[in-house]
């Protein structure tokens, strides 16, 4: 019968973990939610530039040409 109660501490263990995490996430929801928004930035994208070759056909784009 021993071993049974050593279960039974396991799994209350386990839910106080579970509780303790899901407060925790609930906690820093709530912060999230006074705070502003910062990270919204965005940043419009750049107009591509095309170059030509002396025969008149576009070159190729660059790695950083995106």
């Amino acid at each position: 019968m021993a071993g049974s109660s050593r279960t039974t501490f396991a799994k209350r263990q386990k839910e106080r973990a579970r509780q303790e995490k899901q407060a925790e996430k609930a906690q820093r929801r709530q912060q999230r939610k006074l705070q502003p928004e910062e990270t919204a930035v965005v940043e419009k994208p750049k107009d591509l530039v095309v170059t030509y070759d002396e025969e008149g056909r576009p070159e190729g784009l660059g790695f950083h040409d995106f």
